[in-house]
């Protein structure tokens, strides 16, 4: 007589349900998934542990990791991308050495009995809430925060320097409480980063920060804690060799999963909101998994790391209910793609490229190689280790970083605009898609015409780089393999219904492409495909700077 409704007991709900049709009665069973009506709270953008925990945000329990650092030792320096938890879990240090054990009730940390939670004074600086547009600027973002802390503690300007302003607070405020201080830095690096194009305000940054860290050497007996957290661990700012007891745990093991969401909490913590998504989508528990595994997963800090979810974009999925690039919205370091402009680097040599472990985490900003900045950016993770040789393979973690990265390069490579982009992208796919090799072909020799003249297109590299993105981000809807040998291309692309083969040469002919192609036995392992296969050979010329032509074989 009208809809039937499960009661709200239980997250699953099995029902048995009458209906008559005509003479017969029909008995059916379905499954019902009761969603509460409590709102879930997802903490995104907020970094302070105390609201978190007051506020009834979802809190994902980190706190076993702060018991190991302040029973292991004592000054830590921990690297991670932007907008990976490194604030909130300087926030949560915080707490914890404020002895605030209200906040940690239930949490991981409670069920150790050797916790004193004795109370310390915690001086915390926050670099990461300005950019930098000159030393003053640094200097007063630094000054600002001090005061706060001399109004706490008392001022005593027997140095005036923000060096030795920072000195004399940590010394009072051991003498006032009487408790050693734990020191918070927090996005060290930020200052440095903001003037990566010009060297020398970075070196002046580097100077200022260079002064301010060193006090941390000269008051061992005053602190009881340190931690300093960044994107980049740059060798040259002299910070690690002046602190030569600081611990960096960046590659660590046992703290690679200290930020960012690990496969365990998301089904745990989280699993109701991941239900929900699944819900949303029409899709299975397991299905909505695997989308979230392809598109934010697969980060890795060690060589022996568990997959690592970004944790702002997985925070946000569950909370809009869509899979979107929400880390890429929030924006893509400029300095990383003048970087990698400026060094001609073959962008094919990214998904794959190796690293030695010195070189992971000392990046030198003088240095040609970008891999090292980019994994520590979040653009590359960890996919192998060879401990022979301490050399790390490195690659895309995830769909949406691959797909992000590239889309966020195309501009300055070719000058499309934003609004172009993703329009060009469309039609090339469509074109794919539909068997029509010509019209694909044609509109890629028309964008390589509009580039304009400073683009540098006549650099077989900057060609090469571009016809990279384009094939791997066709690959997000097509199915791309992409290959580069001395200079050569060699693309297969498929869908549902056609296979192309496309051999581009420079500064030849079309003619070769094809016989390369056909000497190489290219199309040989789809001769029992039922898709139509197109051969296409194609010539780049680097004097006018386009396709000159093309010639497509069907088989």
């Amino acid at each position: 007589g009208g809809p039937i409704r499960p009661p709200p007991l239980h997250r699953y709900q099995m029902l048995w349900i009458c209906r008559c049709e005509g003479n017969a009665l029909y008995l059916s069973r379905y499954l019902f998934r009761h969603h509460t009506m409590a709102q879930l709270k997802y903490p995104i953008g907020i970094q302070s542990f105390p609201e978190i925990r007051t506020k009834g945000y979802l809190y994902v329990d980190k706190t076993e990791f702060i018991h190991t650092l302040v029973s292991k030792g004592k000054y830590y320096f921990l690297s991670r991308p932007r907008r990976f938890g490194k604030s909130l879990l300087l926030s949560t240090l915080k707490a914890f050495f404020e002895g605030r054990r209200d906040l940690f009730e239930d949490l991981a940390i409670c069920s150790h009995e050797d916790i004193a939670w004795d109370s310390h004074p915690v001086i915390l600086i926050d670099l990461n809430a300005k950019n930098y547009s000159s030393r003053q600027s640094l200097e007063e973002r630094i000054s600002t925060q001090l005061s706060e802390y001399e109004d706490i503690y008392g001022r005593r300007f027997t140095d005036p320097s923000i060096e030795g302003r920072f000195l004399a607070i940590i010394k009072q405020a051991h003498e006032k409480t009487g408790s050693q201080v734990a020191v918070l830095i927090d996005e060290y690096d930020k200052p440095v980063l903001d003037s990566f194009h010009d060297n020398d305000t970075s070196s002046t940054y580097r100077e200022v920060l260079r002064g301010f860290y060193s006090v941390l050497k000269s008051v061992d007996d005053d602190i009881c804690f340190a931690l300093l957290t960044g994107i980049t661990k740059f060798g040259h700012l002299n910070v690690f060799s002046g602190l030569n007891n600081l611990n960096d745990i960046s590659l660590d093991n046992i703290y690679a999963p200290i930020c960012g969401i690990t496969e365990a909490e998301l089904t745990g913590t989280l699993s109701e909101g991941l239900h929900r998504l699944a819900d949303n989508m029409q899709k299975t528990y397991s299905e909505t998994l695997r989308l979230l595994k392809r598109n934010y997963d697969g980060y890795h800090f060690s060589e022996k790391s568990p997959d690592i979810y970004n944790p702002f974009s997985i925070l946000c999925c569950l909370d809009k209910e869509a899979i979107k690039p929400f880390w890429f919205l929030t924006g893509t370091p400029s300095f990383l793609i003048d970087l990698l402009q400026k060094r001609r680097y073959d962008l094919s040599q990214i998904d794959g490229a190796e690293c030695e472990g010195s070189r992971l985490y000392g990046v030198d900003i003088a240095a040609s190689d970008p891999i090292p900045v980019l994994y520590q950016s979040g653009y590359l993770t960890i996919k192998g280790y060879d401990p022979r040789f301490d050399s790390y393979m490195l690659g895309f973690p995830n769909l949406e970083v691959r797909e992000g990265f590239l889309s966020s390069l195309l501009p300055f490579y070719t000058g499309l605009t934003n609004d172009d982009r993703p329009f060009n992208l469309m039609n090339f796919v469509k074109e794919i898609e539909k068997g029509q090799p010509e019209q694909f072909m044609t509109r890629l020799q028309s964008m390589f015409a509009s580039i304009p003249y400073e683009m540098e297109m006549e650099n077989e590299r900057n060609y090469q780089n571009v016809m990279y993105m384009i094939f791997t981000l066709m690959g997000v809807y097509t199915n791309v393999e992409y290959h580069t040998s001395n200079g050569r291309i060699d693309v297969i692309v498929m869908t549902a219904a056609f296979i192309y083969i496309i051999e581009i040469k420079i500064d030849s002919t079309p003619e070769v492409g094809i016989s390369q192609i056909d000497d190489k036995g290219y199309a040989t392992p789809f001769k029992s495909d039922s898709r139509t296969v197109f051969k296409i050979g194609a010539d780049f010329s680097t004097q006018t700077r386009t396709l000159t032509g093309w010639i497509i074989d069907k088989q």
